[in-house]
């Protein structure tokens, strides 16, 4: 809230947020920043997709928009391009659907069916997730050759308290830093057996990113950190993997 309240000047319409933000899984107070929005005539937005729907009603705390890429969580399995917009203020969903309408931002039909396919095991597929990830988290929490590990469910995350506040539970992404170069995390990655080197999250299978090489020229994220999107596999094997991988890389 803290850095909203330092970069909001005169002419500011609308606070845009992340929460859970990617990859570093910082978490904005939604009720704060909601509330000091309002005060001053502003409107709110927050890309809430890692949280996803199920873990996280984010229009409950005083915001004006969420967004979800429907590519990720909601779809679930890696098959679709989709976003969504939603909105409880009437004024607002007419001027966006106008938007829609007028710039033609319209997903497909078959895309609109994969989604109205996943929309019944949501709830399901998430609980599994964030359950394997908190469990993953404290494992690599634990590990020597783990230099940090950023995911809101460890007591130790400086968002942590404002997640229990906001999420049924923390998501099912992890990211952690090696303690090592660009070099050794993206051999890591490469060694992974069960996690697949791709870009996305939110399927049913569990993948592996080095995040600064996806960022490009512009990169923000350090040289060695790694981004997890844990998927539907038991965590017992995931963990043994990230384990295999681990004593491989301490070689």
């Amino acid at each position: 809230l803290k850095n909203i309240e330092r970069h909001v000047m005169p002419e500011t319409k609308l606070v845009w947020l992340e929460s859970p933000s990617n990859p570093q899984l910082k978490i904005t107070d939604l009720a704060a920043t909601g509330a000091f929005a309002r005060d001053r005539g502003l409107l709110t937005a927050c890309d809430a997709t890692l949280a996803s729907p199920a873990l996280q009603r984010t229009l409950d705390f005083d915001i004006d928009i969420v967004m979800h890429s429907s590519t990720k969580y909601i779809g679930g399995h890696s098959d679709l391009l989709g976003g969504v917009l939603a909105t409880r203020n009437p004024e607002i969903a007419g001027r966006l659907r106008s938007w829609q309408i007028d710039a033609g931002a319209v997903p497909s039909a078959f895309d609109c069916w994969l989604i109205l396919r996943s929309l019944p095991t949501l709830s399901l597929r998430v609980a599994r997730q964030a359950a394997s990830a908190a469990r993953i988290a404290e494992w690599l929490n634990e590990q020597t050759a783990i230099e940090n590990v950023f995911y809101p469910g460890l007591a130790s995350h400086t968002g942590h308290d404002v997640a229990k506040r906001q999420m049924q539970a923390f998501g099912g992404v992890v990211s952690f830093q090696l303690r090592g170069d660009e070099r050794a995390a993206l051999a890591f990655a490469a060694t992974t057996r069960l996690f697949a080197q791709a870009t996305s999250l939110g399927g049913v299978e569990s993948l592996i990113e080095h995040r600064a090489s996806v960022e490009g020229a512009q990169r923000r994220s350090p040289d060695n950190l790694l981004r997890m999107s844990v998927g539907l596999e038991h965590a017992d094997d995931l963990i043994a993997d990230l384990e295999r991988t681990l004593h491989e890389y301490k070689k």
